[in-house]
């Protein structure tokens, strides 16, 4: 279905560091179709903005990322709540992840400095396991933060502000990008061994996505089960 892209509201294109598919759900609740989400990209200072991260900025929030996967649970034929507001970290962000390695596959980093912007992008989601863990569990002041990801990534100086406060405010909620997308490539590496020449890829995608958000342990389950049918197919 159709994405439309906008400029970030303005109350949160100060605190968002990036973009947001805020739109889309809230839009579906009131009987609106999917087609109707808007990807919202954040259009604050920009001169602080590389637009070489672009592309793997829009495969995360869009197509294959989080628009095809929250369409898609949209469609499901069940209740209410799984539709429009089950959601797991881990599973919802770890598919947008996912999505942005998928880029490589499709061809969209074609230039050194979208190749640059994904492992910017990449580098990124790996710092917030060290930042989150050291704010919660280490006793990290936000300066010895702020510093880690000066040192670490290639944002600038006020995305870092404003993530280390996102980090601070909302434990554990980073970690799920970078440890949704592991498991999700685990369960693919898992999937093409088991399977060999029958694995097929769009069919593991749809295993992935086609029930809507759930749990890894249950994203396990399922991909278990859908490994089983395709060898029983012969």
């Amino acid at each position: 279905s159709q994405c439309n892209v906008r400029p970030c509201e303005t109350r949160y294109s100060t605190t968002d560091p990036s973009a947001g598919e805020c739109g889309q759900i809230l839009e579906t609740l009131k009987g609106q179709p999917p087609s109707n989400c808007k990807l919202q990209i954040n259009t604050s200072k920009l001169d602080q903005r590389p637009l070489y991260e672009l592309p793997a900025l829009t495969a995360h929030e869009a197509v294959p990322g989080h628009h095809h996967q929250i369409a898609l649970q949209q469609e499901l034929e069940t209740s209410k709540f799984r539709r429009h507001l089950a959601s797991f970290t881990a599973f919802t962000e770890g598919w947008g992840l996912y999505s942005e390695y998928l880029g490589i596959e499709m061809g969209l980093y074609d230039t050194p400095e979208k190749q640059m912007g994904r492992l910017s992008y990449e580098m990124w989601r790996a710092c917030r396991l060290v930042v989150d863990t050291g704010i919660h569990s280490k006793g990290w002041t936000k300066e010895q933060a702020v510093k880690f990801m000066l040192d670490n990534t290639a944002l600038s100086a006020a995305n870092i502000d404003a993530e280390v406060n996102r980090y601070i405010s909302w434990p554990g909620q980073a970690l799920g990008y970078k440890l949704g997308e592991l498991k999700i490539r685990e369960l693919r590496k898992h999937a093409e061994t088991a399977l060999r020449p029958k694995f097929d890829l769009k069919g593991f995608h749809d295993a992935v996505v086609g029930q809507g958000a759930v749990p890894l342990d249950i994203l396990d389950v399922q991909i278990e089960s859908w490994i089983a049918s395709e060898k029983a197919k012969g």
